[in-house]
């Protein structure tokens, strides 16, 4: 099971759509699922207390077994093809994988601290909006490459 989880909602409706698509696509690969953690309303909060607060609600929806790993800019980059072995090497070692795509702040210590491994899409910064698409077509590429069905080419 790979597990996607977000802080907030998607906004962008054309974005909304083709995550969506992308979501339908994976799940003939693996079982896949998105969740949404809301996003803190609350505008007297400092950036820590809100990064804080958006943590304990990220580890409350990790259960204890899972992997955890950060879609963090400081992450591990990898090309589509090895990104594809990193995928595979990941689900022999645990059944259960949560990747997460933190708010607008990042992620508090706590969830540093809990993750087991970092992945960077790029050097660049993209918003967390943004990165949610890159991510889980990124994900649909792997499993299309560990296929070896056409949808990349190398």
């Amino acid at each position: 099971m790979i597990k996607l989880l977000l802080v907030g909602k998607t906004t962008d409706k054309h974005l909304a759509a083709l995550i969506a698509d992308y979501e339908q696509r994976l799940t003939h690969y693996v079982p896949f699922e998105v969740k949404v953690i809301p996003d803190l309303k609350q505008g007297k909060l400092s950036f820590e207390q809100q990064k804080t607060m958006e943590g304990e609600r990220i580890l409350a929806s990790v259960p204890g077994s899972a992997r955890l790993i950060l879609l963090d800019e400081r992450g591990s980059q990898f090309r589509s093809v090895e990104f594809a072995g990193y995928i595979q090497k990941q689900l022999c070692a645990t059944p259960n994988i949560v990747f997460v795509v933190g708010g607008a702040y990042g992620f508090s210590q706590a969830v540093y601290d809990r993750a087991d491994a970092m992945v960077s899409l790029s050097k660049m910064t993209f918003s967390h909006q943004m990165i949610r698409l890159l991510f889980i077509e990124q994900l649909y590429r792997a499993m299309t490459i560990l296929r070896n069905e056409p949808y990349h080419h190398e």
